[in-house]
Parts: C-alpha cells; sequence; structure tokens
C-alpha cells in the first residue's frame, strides 16, 4: 500500500511487547542494556518485536524460528529474516531454544503451545522475565513458569492472569 498501515499482528504486539518489558525490567531491577532477550517466533509479530526493541536499546537479542537460532548468513533464511540476522545473535550461535535460553533474562514468545519447558526457565538467570504470547495456548502456562523460577509471566490471553511471584526477602 502506499498509505502508512497499523498491522496489529506486528505493531499492536510488538508496542505492547515493549511497554510490558519495560515495566517487568522495573520490577526485576535490571538494565536493559544487560539483558539477555530470547524471542521464539520470526514472524510477522516476532520480527516486529524485535526491530522494535533493537530500535529502543535493547542490544543483547537472540531470535529462533522453527529451524533455531537465527544467524547471519544462515542457509535458506528469508528476506525479514536477513534483515534481523544483520543486528541479532552477534556471535553466531546455533542450535535450539535449549541452547539459546542458557542465562537469559528474558524470554517472549510468540511462537507455538508448550514450546517453553519448566527446565529451560531453569537454565535462566535469576529473576526471569516470560511473555508466553502464543494463542490460544501459550508456550508455557503461567502457573508452570512461575513454579520453575520466572518473575514476571505475561499471556497473550485476556482471561489468564499477567504474574509477577513475590520477590520478598531477596536482595534487589
Amino acid at each position: 500500500l502506499n498509505i502508512p498501515v497499523f498491522h496489529d499482528d506486528q505493531h499492536g504486539t510488538a508496542i505492547v511487547v515493549l511497554a510490558g518489558l519495560i515495566n517487568a525490567l522495573k520490577v526485576v531491577r535490571k538494565d536493559k542494556k544487560k539483558v539477555k532477550i530470547v524471542i521464539s517466533g520470526a514472524g510477522a509479530a516476532g520480527t516486529a518485536v524485535t526491530k522494535l526493541l533493537w530500535q529502543f536499546g535493547f542490544n543483547q537479542i537472540m531470535v529462533l524460528d522453527s529451524r533455531g537460532l537465527i544467524y547471519k548468513n544462515r542457509p535458506a533464511l528469508n528476506k525479514y529474516k536477513k534483515e534481523i540476522a544483520e543486528f541479532t545473535n552477534r556471535h553466531r550461535e546455533k542450535g535450539d531454544l535449549a541452547q539459546a535460553i542458557k542465562s537469559a533474562d528474558v524470554f517472549i514468545g510468540v511462537s507455538r503451545p508448550n514450546l517453553l519447558k519448566p527446565s529451560m526457565i531453569k537454565l535462566m538467570k535469576n529473576d526471569a522475565i516470560v511473555f508466553a504470547l502464543a494463542n490460544p495456548v501459550p508456550e508455557i502456562m503461567p502457573a508452570i513458569a512461575l513454579a520453575a523460577g520466572a518473575k514476571v509471566v505475561a499471556t497473550g490471553r485476556s482471561d489468564f492472569p499477567n504474574l509477577r511471584a513475590a520477590i520478598v526477602g531477596k536482595p534487589h
């Protein structure tokens, strides 16, 4: 089109993820310049989220599609994935979600149901943030994510609560 268009799946999701992430980082007292973000899903929503987070100043972003981590010069990338490969996964790491999630501060899922396992959350840094946004079934159910150690959990469904685990007595 030759007119500006707001695409809810892309722009709407990206804006809400950015707003939620800004607030989640305040809750867990982490700095945007130091957090490692893993994004599962490289479709319309995932690429838009990736671009907006990058433009806002997050600089440690890794993105996965159904074939694993996206990295510069990975074979068979479409033009959208090639574009995000230019500024994400700077060390060109390869592997699946279990590899990428190690020492991550943030997981953002815009992919498929039941992808994130409790064992993977345990590999993340303390006070992990999990945005499991797949609909109608998220990458991990909120209560399971909290039980596995996530401190802030958000979903893409209005009938699930967005949660924060109690951080009582922990030094900040």
